[in-house]
């Protein structure tokens, strides 16, 4: 499980997604491209998401505890946290 430091300041990640270029993107616009993908998928959630009321309680949930979300046979959505120098 990361560590909560790791997303402290000014955190951005690497986003890996199928039949897209690699993009960097801040925490605020990861979690938004993580709701509009849990949006799509309300009714096929993986199980440890269900317990969650929200799509926002979900998305931070990925956020804070994975890299990766199954999107199918084929499918990646994957991401990794990185450090910008100054």
């Amino acid at each position: 499980m990361p560590n909560s430091l790791m997303y402290q300041d000014e955190t951005h990640f690497v986003v890996l997604e199928s039949n897209q270029p690699e993009q960097l993107l801040t925490a605020e616009e990861l979690l938004s491209k993580l709701k509009v993908i849990l949006g799509d998928r309300q009714d096929n959630l993986p199980r440890d998401l269900q317990k969650f009321p929200t799509i926002d309680a979900q998305a931070q949930y990925l956020l804070e505890t994975s890299c990766e979300f199954d999107l199918g046979p084929g499918e990646y959505f994957q991401w990794y946290v990185v450090r910008l120098e100054k």
